[in-house]
């Protein structure tokens, strides 16, 4: 029973050099999600769409009950606690969401029309079987600390520039909500001129948010760069060992 629970468990991961097992189920995986993305290309549904979604769902939720069942080899160590551990990693929640579409579709409640928009989470799951979006995911995760800190730096900036531009120029905007949009477009350089400042000092604090757009830009694609080319240079250094 153990042998083909693990079998099992090589399955379900990303395929290994000459397993052609794996292989076929990451690429029926990568199929089925990008398959069940295809109704919300579409303004109503119809038959085709809930065909679509039911089998979709069904191999979802068949792929996560494998997942959660092999859960002790995913983790590294057998008990209960393996299982609840998995359950609320943020790959394992990602894939319970990408199955709920499916409840609307069987129970069209309009107050849970919203869960046919959490069908996009299904895209997440095609990390797994990218070695290049894994290569992504672990350089993220290495400068995790360092974008926290950007992103709340980023946040501050928003908020205190839409607090001097809403006190500056008040008849611009009908609420605060406002002055947010705007601050958050002038910083990332958009700019699509629906609001935009009249007077000098509000143009400067424009000016001084498009200065700041830019290193917001060129300040985290260098940290995700280098710690990129460091993870290629070690698979490279892998490899040819």
């Amino acid at each position: 029973m153990e042998k083909y629970k693990r079998r099992i468990y090589e399955v379900i991961e990303v395929s290994s050099i000459g397993d052609a097992s794996s292989r076929a189920y990451d690429v029926l995986m990568t199929t089925t999600v990008i398959v069940g993305l295809v109704p919300l290309t579409l303004k109503t549904d119809n038959f085709y769409t809930f065909v679509i979604e039911i089998i979709t769902a069904l191999i979802l939720f068949v792929d996560y009950c494998a997942r959660v069942y092999t859960a002790d080899y995913k983790m590294g160590f057998k008990n209960i606690k393996a299982y609840i551990a998995y359950i609320f990693t943020p790959l394992a929640i990602f894939d319970l969401l990408s199955i709920l579409p499916v409840i609307y579709l069987l129970f069209p409640i309009p107050s849970l029309r919203l869960l046919k928009l959490i069908r996009i989470f299904r895209v997440l799951k095609l990390v797994r079987y990218s070695k290049t979006m894994i290569v992504i995911a672990n350089v993220v995760r290495k400068v995790k600390t360092q974008l926290i800190a950007v992103l709340i730096l980023i946040t501050i900036y928003i908020f205190v520039s839409a607090m001097l531009i809403f006190q500056l120029e008040p008849n611009l905007f009908e609420s605060f909500f406002d002055a947010l949009y705007w601050a958050t477009i002038s910083i990332t350089t958009i700019g699509y001129g629906d609001i935009y400042p009249t007077t000098d000092i509000g143009r400067f604090i424009t000016m001084i948010s498009a200065l700041m757009g830019v290193a917001v830009i060129a300040l985290p694609s260098g940290m995700i760069t280098a710690a990129y080319m460091n993870e290629i240079s070690k698979k490279k250094s892998k490899y040819e060992l």
